[in-house]
């Protein structure tokens, strides 16, 4: 479980996608990032661009800030995540989505890549649930807020018919009490 909780916060959002970047992969895999990304290259058919893509220095820039809030806000229990240094623009990191982490099982072959392979399509998996029940519970809340919109109006055409009663009875208390003139008892 451990493991999975380190993926996990090793699983980014970028351009729509959720996806890992190669040196964490590497990290995962207990292997050289350049490695990692020579295989990739021997079977580069394998990973079309919605597998994986290379990141731009802005996005890179994303990451590595949330990498460093990450690590701030993580215990010493979870694996620490190093961002590689002196990353050029010809050297910003490649980012394989869910499928293409799945092509890297076939690509690497070592019990190692095989073992962090099924680790790393659980976390995935869990990541997906997680994003699945706060779709719910967003639209739940949607719905409430829907209904106590609709109550407020309700609530405000009550008080109203109340001040109108109020008002009425009012009117009717000071006819009762008025003065009375002409003939008295």
């Amino acid at each position: 479980m451990k493991i999975i909780k380190s993926v996990q916060s090793r699983i980014y959002e970028l351009r729509g996608e959720r996806v890992m970047l190669d040196f964490d992969l590497a990290a995962l895999y207990e292997v050289e990032t350049r490695v990692l990304n020579q295989a990739v290259k021997r079977n580069i058919d394998r990973f079309p661009e919605d597998f994986m893509f290379q990141l731009k220095p802005n996005e890179f820039e994303s990451i590595k800030f949330q990498v460093e809030a990450i690590k701030k806000s993580s215990s010493s229990q979870t694996v620490m995540m190093v961002l590689p240094q002196n990353r050029t623009d010809k050297y910003l990191p490649f980012a394989f989505t869910e499928q293409g982490v799945a092509m890297l099982s076939g690509v690497l072959n070592s019990d190692k890549a095989i073992k962090m392979n099924i680790a790393i399509m659980r976390a995935f998996v869990e990541v997906r649930k997680i994003a699945l029940s706060h779709r719910d519970i967003k639209k739940q809340l949607q719905e409430i807020k829907k209904r106590i919109g609709s109550h407020d109006l309700q609530i405000s055409h009550i008080y109203e018919a109340i001040e109108n009663l109020l008002d009425e009875k009012a009117a009717e208390k000071k006819w009762e009490e008025r003065e009375r003139i002409g003939f008295k008892k």
